[in-house]
């Protein structure tokens, strides 16, 4: 008969039966479950439930045999259990692990010390942990001894074992305790916990089966001529070849990290996710700060403000359809606090569950159910990402115990591929603010909208450089004139924050004086005077236009610049005058002048050299041949759909490789009838 209980031990055994229960409700829900034990394990709890609702109320009975053990008892017992030739656990009523003795460790593949204190069911796959729990509770409870299959998450790889549970009263003692007895197992077994002639052939039967594959090794070495004994340890050949495999992942990591198409945060770290989780786990789980909260300073190991949280950037897991869909569940769970990738997030410090029994370590899905328990994860680490200055997030990892549990090697490891992407992270993050505030700056120096000319239609074109974040150069505009309208298109020698001056000054300056002055020549003349002060010289091309009767009169001003580009309406093409001297150079200036007359259908086009100084994969440049047959061939399309189909042209030729900015702006006389 079981011992009566107290009311508080009522209290306390109840509330161990819900939280078993529950586990047993998530290990049902396991691909690799065992449907039978489940069962069993399920009726157990409801023998329990029944004995606890019986002895409300009634008196713990005495266990005898509990007065205090003589220190000689103690040491006895003590090298009994140490010395026993078989894995034993000495458990608590909780299921805590009091003490194992050297065969249990090695089983496990660590230490006794690192064992003691832990929950004995962390030590076992996620699929027996429930139904292991269930009949500890009634080992406990009833004092009936049962045998049960259990998968040991061993050092290496799982271990198959028979596990016997027995309840002991130990001397000096309040609450009765349970030993654990592993035995080995050839393959997983799956059977009740009842069934103990079964289970006892089975470890025969392993036992057995080992000896004769052992003597079967042995007989083949000596046959061969090798010297060899049964048993031989090749863990020093695996810790090896172990350590050996890590380094390639660190190489890998570190290749792919550095190669230059990454230098973008995203690929950077879904690339990285992919490695990790194709080679040392099975889930990996990348978490950042945003880069709009990351801006600003901070110390090591700690957030850089108060908002700044991390949020879930990448999940990968197992290359099938089940796996991609749960992907895309615990995509949407952001690490929460009292979750280990928030607290190794807010302490810097980075953190190994080797054996993870923890249901809420990573957190909960929308529906309340824990993450761990849906990955099937056995083992967790968590470690930092940090740019140099500070965490900016975590990388985690989880693993099944198919390999054995994560290692302090594992851990080196991920720590340093955290500090590899960190500083990845941080740099293209600075790369993207600085294209941003070039762009930014860029737009600046280019009119928002061309504005509405009566009988003409206008179009431009500008197409950044290819590499680099710095600003270019070129410029271009629309605006009005003393007795007309005025367009320019220039280009600055050299790029950066100084040619953004130079070209701020000479855009400006060209529409500024084109309100006093009248020829395209005085106002060249007019900036060039306020370029000499420049380190920097200017190339530019300025047109004034004048309505003249059904069409409009070009009066060109040319400053060292490509010459302007005249399509007529017939497919005809001229090219204007050359000359002149670019601008800022000299006192003495000189603009190269040109008249032209443009028909209805008539297009002028400006252009910058950027778009005849790009080169193909055989540094052959565009050229000046391959502008003008493009234009041709697309003089009778609206002004806008020209600009497009050269642009094209030209990114075809380079691959998408331009060296240089690229301008254009063109202007096109309307016919009549749409004036």
């Amino acid at each position: 008969m079981p011992e009566q209980l107290d009311p508080e031990s009522v209290l306390r055994e109840v509330a161990g039966l819900e939280e078993r229960i529950e586990e047993l409700r998530r290990s049902a829900g396991l691909p690799d479950a065992d449907a039978r034990a489940t069962l069993d394990a399920a009726m157990v709890e409801l023998e329990l439930a029944l004995a606890a609702l019986r002895t409300i109320g009634g008196e713990q009975s005495g266990a005898p045999g509990r007065s205090a053990a003589t220190e000689d008892e103690r040491r006895v017992l003590k090298t009994v259990f140490t010395d026993a030739p078989v894995p034993l656990f000495l458990l608590d009523r909780d299921g805590g692990v009091r003490r194992v003795n050297r065969q249990a460790a090695e089983l496990l593949g660590t230490s006794t010390g690192y064992v003691s204190g832990k929950q004995f069911t962390a030590f076992c796959d996620l699929a027996t942990r429930a139904p292991l729990r269930s009949q500890l509770a009634a080992v406990i409870r009833t004092g009936r001894r049962c045998r049960v299959p259990v998968r040991f998450l061993g050092g290496e790889r799982p271990v198959d074992a028979i596990v016997t549970l027995a309840r002991v009263w130990i001397r000096g003692e309040p609450d009765p305790m349970v030993v654990a007895v592993a035995g080995p197992a050839t393959t997983p077994i799956r059977f009740s916990a009842t069934s103990e002639p079964a289970a006892e052939r089975e470890v025969e039967a392993a036992s057995t089966a080992r000896v004769q594959a052992a003597r079967a090794a042995e007989a083949s070495a000596k046959s061969s001529g090798v010297s060899t004994t049964v048993g031989v340890d090749t863990s020093g050949d695996e810790a090896i070849a172990s350590l050996v495999h890590r380094m390639d992942v660190l190489g890998a990591v570190t290749e792919m990290l550095l190669d230059e198409p990454v230098f973008n945060e995203t690929v950077a770290v879904r690339r990285c996710a992919r490695l990790l989780a194709t080679e040392l786990a099975e889930w990996v789980f990348i978490d950042l700060v945003p880069q709009r909260k990351a801006e600003g300073g901070g110390q090591p190991g700690t957030a850089r403000n108060g908002d700044a949280d991390p949020l879930r950037y990448v999940v990968m897991g197992p290359e099938d359809e089940a796996a991609e869909e749960a992907a895309r569940r615990f995509s949407e769970v952001d690490p929460a606090p009292g979750t280990l990738p928030w607290t190794v997030f807010e302490s810097g410090q980075s953190a190994l569950r080797a054996h993870a029994d923890e249901p809420d370590l990573l957190g909960t899905c929308p529906d309340g159910q824990p993450v761990l328990s849906l990955i099937g994860a056995t083992s967790v680490l968590c470690v930092p990402v940090t740019d140099g200055d500070a965490t900016i997030g975590t990388i985690t990892l989880g693993g099944s115990g198919e390999h054995g549990p994560f290692s302090l090697l594992d851990l080196s490891v991920c720590q340093r591929i955290g500090r590899y992407l960190g500083l990845v992270v941080r740099a293209a993050r600075l790369y993207r603010r600085r294209a941003e505030v070039a762009a930014t700056l860029q737009a600046s120096l280019l009119p928002r909208t061309l504005p509405e000319i009566e009988g003409v239609e206008l179009a431009a074109r500008y197409t950044s450089a290819t590499h680099g974040t710095e600003v270019g150069g070129d410029f271009y505009d629309a605006f009005r004139t003393k007795d007309g309208w005025g367009l320019v298109l220039g280009d600055v020698c050299g790029k950066g924050e100084d040619a953004a001056a130079v070209t701020a000054t000479a855009r400006h300056g060209v529409r500024l004086v084109s309100r006093w002055r009248t020829h395209p020549a005085e106002v060249l003349a007019a900036v060039n005077e306020a370029l000499l002060t420049e380190d920097r010289f200017v190339t530019a091309v300025l047109a004034g236009i004048t309505p003249r009767g059904e069409g409009v009169r070009v009066t060109l001003g040319i400053a060292g610049h490509p010459p302007a580009i005249v399509v007529r309406a017939d497919g005809v093409i001229r090219t204007a005058s050359r000359g002149g001297v670019p601008l800022g150079l000299f006192e003495d200036f000189e603009a190269g002048l040109d008249t032209l007359d443009l028909a209805p259908g008539d297009t002028l086009v400006l252009h910058s050299d950027g778009v005849l100084e790009a080169c193909d994969v055989g540094r052959r440049q565009y050229g000046q041949a391959r502008l003008l047959e493009t234009l041709a061939a697309h003089a009778v399309e609206p002004v806008d759909e020209m600009l497009s189909a050269v642009e094209r042209s030209l990114l075809d030729f380079c691959d998408g490789d331009l060296r240089d900015d690229v301008s254009m702006l063109a202007l096109r006389v309307l016919p009549p009838s749409l004036n």
